[in-house]
Order: structure tokens, then sequence, then C-alpha cells
């Protein structure tokens, strides 16, 4: 009985830990393994259906204004439809950044012929700023997220067409 309560002590504490590290890096789920335990800790973010409105911010207030109306991928495999293109996805968890800064235009636009190697936007994860570079000459079809968006790994951030 008292190793029972010493593991229930443990888990709350874990799962506190959990829980800070969702709220420090905007992740939604995060989940630990320890021997036959297991602990999964996860939050639902609910987007406002209100239409998203661009404007120049203030760098102080663009992050933080900016990540709490993300545009959002479907998580429902019923409505995610198929695209035409190569979907260049994000190496990290991480932030990402359309432009170098709030005043600075965006890396790319759909439209806009890229070379292998250009930068297409930037994915931010643990304060460093990571380019996200063109895997071969194309056209950028989609940008797929939204400006200071989080981002999964392995989460499409571009489409680009030959």
């Amino acid at each position: 009985m008292a190793d029972d309560k010493k593991h229930a002590e443990i888990d709350a504490t874990l799962v506190r830990q959990l829980a800070d590290i969702l709220n420090e890096t905007d992740l939604t789920e995060v989940e630990v393994e320890r021997g036959d335990l297991r602990i999964r800790v996860a939050r639902e973010i609910t987007v406002n259906a209100a239409p998203v409105q661009y404007a120049a911010a203030p760098a102080a207030v663009a992050a933080p204004v900016a990540a709490a109306a993300p545009v959002a991928m479907p998580s429902d495999p019923a409505t995610i439809v198929a695209r035409a293109g190569e979907e260049v996805k994000s190496p990290m968890v991480g932030t990402a950044y359309l432009q170098a800064s709030p005043e600075a235009p965006a890396f790319v636009q759909p439209g806009d012929k890229v070379k292998k190697g250009q930068t297409l936007l930037i994915v931010e994860a643990m304060k460093t700023m990571n380019p996200i570079q063109a895997p071969r000459d194309g056209v950028v079809a989609e940008i797929l997220v939204g400006d200071a968006q989080p981002v999964e790994f392995g989460e499409p951030l571009v489409l680009l067409e030959a």
C-alpha cells in the first residue's frame, strides 16, 4: 500500500511537470513512458471561427496576439483534402514565421518562383531561428501555416509545384 502511494505522488508530480511543458512550449500533447507506466497529457485548442485579420503590429504585441489565432489545419482525416505538389515539412517543433521581422515582407507568397535553397519561412525552436529552405526549384502553390503559428515535427508548411 505504501508503495502504491509513492507511485501516486510521483505520477502527480510528473503530470504537473508535463502540463508545465505544454504551457511553456505551446504543444498540444506530450507523452512519457517509464517502464509499464505511460502518461499522456493533452489539451484541446479551440480556434475562433472569426476571420483572421493581418495588420502591422508592434513587435512586443505581434507574437502573443498572432499565436492566439493561428490558421489551423483540420485534424479530422476525413476533412483533409489531397494536394498536388510536394509538401515542405517542418523538421522540428517550434513556431513558424513567414517573415524575418513584423515589418519585413514575407519570404515567399503563393505563386512565387523559388530556387533550391531559398528561404521559404523560419521555424523558431528554443530561441533559435531555423530557416526552412526550398528542397528544389519550383513555384509556391500554397502556404499551409499562419505567421507565428506553432508547428509540429513533420507538419506540412509549404506546398511546392514543379
